[in-house]
């Protein structure tokens, strides 16, 4: 089975839909992200007090530009950490601290957004809300309506439909307990 980093390296133009950004500005975050890991690992051992020698304990399961694109397919496409999980071949608890990890070098490495660097000063949040009115918003939602009658007759109709249908498959299984 192919991991979602291996699918990402052997078809890069995929990336964007994938994660969100293009296979080039992926590259450059595993980069930065990578000089960011460097610097916090550096600066934990030289305050760690040392019992056992250096490189021991456990080896990462996933490469530091798999663990980046672990944390850019959560944020795109936010599966459950089970999904995760086996979307890049870890349990889902790795696959959960693994992404919590990424998330705060994240904030070290990219820019805030706009309303976030304003904070609570009023006056420029005043005048972001006024530029960001002036932009067409695109947003890319998960969330689909589902398509049902809008009149109330309808609507009971709908429901009932669904409700015979769980009825009669209690009848084909028996021994299985239906909620309605």
């Amino acid at each position: 089975m192919i991991n979602t980093f291996e699918y990402i390296q052997k078809y890069p133009l995929r990336t964007k839909q994938l994660l969100g950004i293009s296979y080039e500005k992926f590259t450059d975050l595993v980069d930065s992200a990578k000089k960011c890991h460097e610097e916090e690992q550096q600066k934990r051992e030289q305050s760690k007090i040392r019992i056992h020698r250096r490189g021991g304990g456990r080896k990462e399961i996933l490469s530091i530009p798999e663990q980046v694109c672990l944390c850019l397919f959560y944020l795109r496409q936010i599966p459950t950490f089970e999904v995760l999980g086996i979307s890049f071949g870890i349990s889902k608890t790795e696959a959960n601290d693994t992404f919590h990890n990424w998330r705060k070098i994240f904030r070290k490495i990219l820019p805030a957004s706009l309303l976030e660097q304003v904070g609570n000063k009023e006056g420029d949040l005043m005048i972001v809300q006024e530029i960001l009115t002036s932009f067409k918003l695109i947003v890319d939602s998960l969330e689909q309506p589902i398509d049902r009658p809008s009149d109330n007759e309808e609507q009971k109709k709908y429901s009932q439909e669904r409700k015979n249908n769980i009825l009669e498959k209690a009848r084909w299984f028996p021994c299985q307990k239906v909620k309605i």
